[in-house]
């Protein structure tokens, strides 16, 4: 078990604005605001959301609000880089009282003390603690577990799956799974996409078996996870990569090997004018791989029949198919003057009600089981035949990382990965050099 740190310094600005992280954003203007309540004593809320998305929390705020009235709420956007931002608002003494917390991005401010430990809440009602515990999915909760503390509450499992296109596998007569325990091997998922490609005389792919609209490395390493191999050791503060691992190894290269070598993915020139949403979308691709916030940019376009389907077991993986976790959380401010006001808000959007009314909004996936279960969830996915790769997921699911030198080791495995997924090396080059880079940096943190 992890044992707790002392208690972090309180993050300074000398300290803050002197980072390499929070240099960039400081010429940059800072995200709107849009004021649920101009009142400067209004409980703040920071957020990144698309504005059907905003919609729902609103939502989520209305119906808090009805039970609080005393309580205003004022919300802040986030930009496309909420790290940073958060960082510099903290930096600036404006600390939003109630921040979004993101699984592989918490770790940096719960590191620098910017956030409450909420076991310090918690602990203060052990009959709601276990009622929370007992509802929630340990895989999400414990996501947000760093050095013995609880940085967050998680609102939202973001784990990823394979979307597909039923019309085109029951041309060619195959059915994939529809429980995580009863996965397909890249063998059979290979095969699939083999037989779903679709080539013009030319040479000219008309139709690509997949495509992946995510982060590529993120989605290799997913296929790592289901060849046996976590990309870090631990995935909570990890002390070293498993970038090394022969298994690690071979799951990346069969990743990149469905676009450079079996030309079922498209290559990134492939991209260039069409997405791979837009592929998935407009009939060119049969599997696209995301998470649930693809769901409502596919659902409900009468060409392409929706239905999801669960990742690829390696010849070391299994015996079911995992996912990432891609939790995100709501976190309070370790300096914020409304701890009391925000902490009721968190226990409400975080808590069934709040849970139950993202369920129904088909946005999000909840992370308590109740409202997993809840007929408004089922509801709201009428075109999903699979709702089990829903519901089960959570529990299938396991983190990448939980680091706060996060930002460090995303900018070495972009650098690193880009020629892997380019054909220029293969995959056994990331077992060197940028093994030793990343081990280097978590030596250093550590």
């Amino acid at each position: 078990m992890l044992q707790p740190r002392p208690p972090a310094a309180r993050i300074s600005r000398r300290s803050l604005l002197g980072s390499a992280l929070a240099a960039p954003l400081l010429a940059a203007p800072l995200a709107s605001t849009t004021a649920c309540s101009t009142d400067d004593d209004a409980l703040t809320f920071f957020f990144q959301a698309r504005p059907e998305e905003a919609k729902v929390r609103l939502k989520i705020i209305d119906e808090f609000q009805k039970l609080h009235p005393d309580i205003k709420i004022r919300t802040i956007l986030s930009g496309p880089d909420p790290l940073q931002q958060m960082m510099t608002y903290c930096a600036g003494g404006k600390c939003p009282d109630v921040l979004m917390a993101w699984e592989m991005l918490y770790a940096s401010l719960a590191d620098r003390g910017v956030l409450l430990d909420l076991n310090t809440l918690l602990d203060k009602e052990p009959q709601y603690a276990a009622s929370l515990r007992a509802d929630s999915y340990p895989a999400m909760y414990d996501t947000f577990a760093y050095h013995g503390g609880q940085y967050a509450l998680p609102e939202q499992w973001s784990g990823v799956f394979l979307y597909y296109n039923r019309a085109m596998f029951d041309e060619v007569g195959i059915t994939p799974p529809t429980h995580w325990d009863d996965a397909w091997s890249y063998a059979e998922f290979l095969d699939a996409a083999k037989a779903l490609t679709r080539r013009e005389p030319s040479g000219r792919t008309k139709v690509w078996g997949f495509a992946d609209p995510w982060v590529p490395y993120y989605s290799a390493a997913c296929f790592a996870l289901n060849n046996g191999v976590e990309w870090f050791t631990p995935s909570v503060d990890p002390v070293k990569t498993n970038s090394d691992d022969p298994r690690f190894v071979e799951a990346f290269e069969f990743y990149a090997d469905l676009a450079v070598r079996h030309r079922v993915a498209p290559q990134v020139g492939d991209q260039m004018s069409v997405s791979a949403n837009d592929m998935f979308q407009g009939g060119r691709a049969a599997m696209a791989l995301g998470g649930h916030w693809l769901y409502s940019e596919f659902t409900g376009i009468d060409e392409v029949p929706l239905d999801v389907t669960v990742l690829p077991v390696g010849p070391h993986g299994g015996p079911g198919a995992v996912t990432d976790v891609g939790s995100t959380g709501l976190s309070i401010a370790a300096d914020s003057p409304r701890i009391e006001q925000a902490w009721e808000f968190v226990k409400f959007a975080t808590g069934p009600v709040g849970q139950e009314i993202i369920a129904a909004s088909g946005l999000f996936v909840p992370v308590l089981k109740s409202a997993m279960n809840s007929p408004g969830f089922a509801e709201a996915h009428p075109d999903v035949e699979n709702m089990s790769v829903f519901t089960e997921g959570p529990d299938h699911s396991r983190p990448l990382a939980i680091t706060p030198s996060w930002g460090k080791i995303k900018a070495l495995a972009e650098r690193s990965t880009n020629r892997v997924f380019r054909g220029a090396d293969s995959a056994d080059s990331l077992a060197g050099q940028f093994t030793a880079d990343v081990n280097g940096v978590l030596e250093a943190t550590s």
